[in-house]
């Protein structure tokens, strides 16, 4: 297992965010390579799309760490997630949080924004994740 190109951490006189599944700052060492990782929505192999908003989040995160897997990383290479939430809610974060500590694990997690959206680009859409990964250049 090779030792991460960045380092997390929450600053003194910031909130701990960790309850919500974040960190507040990512440094990324000089020369790593970064891996942008577009929008996925919570559309199976064949574009099925569930109407459950769990279900879309867990496949979701399936599909980042394929798109992850294919470029050679893992979710500990995330540095930076974005999420966009249609009719955002705290019991939907807390669906979100949940899943994504089973997908990431325990440690620190990545530093992110969450944006509450009217919609997204499919009918039916209602989750959508977008990550930043650093890895060791060559």
């Amino acid at each position: 297992m090779s030792q991460p190109v960045f380092t997390l951490s929450n600053p003194v006189g910031l909130y701990d965010p960790a309850p919500n599944g974040y960190s507040h700052v990512a440094s990324v060492a000089a020369g790593a390579r970064l891996v942008f990782i577009a929008g996925q929505g919570g559309e199976d192999e064949r574009g099925r799309l569930s109407p459950d908003f769990a279900e879309q989040v867990r496949q979701a995160l399936d599909n980042l760490r394929v798109a992850l897997e294919s470029a050679g990383a893992s979710s500990r290479d995330v540095v930076k997630l974005t999420v966009l939430i249609v009719d955002h809610s705290e019991e939907r974060l807390q669906v979100f949080g949940n899943l994504l500590q089973a997908a990431f694990g325990s440690g620190a997690k990545p530093t992110g924004t969450l944006i509450p959206v009217p919609r997204l680009a499919l009918d039916g859409m209602l989750f959508e994740i977008e990550a930043v990964a650093a890895l060791a250049a060559g």
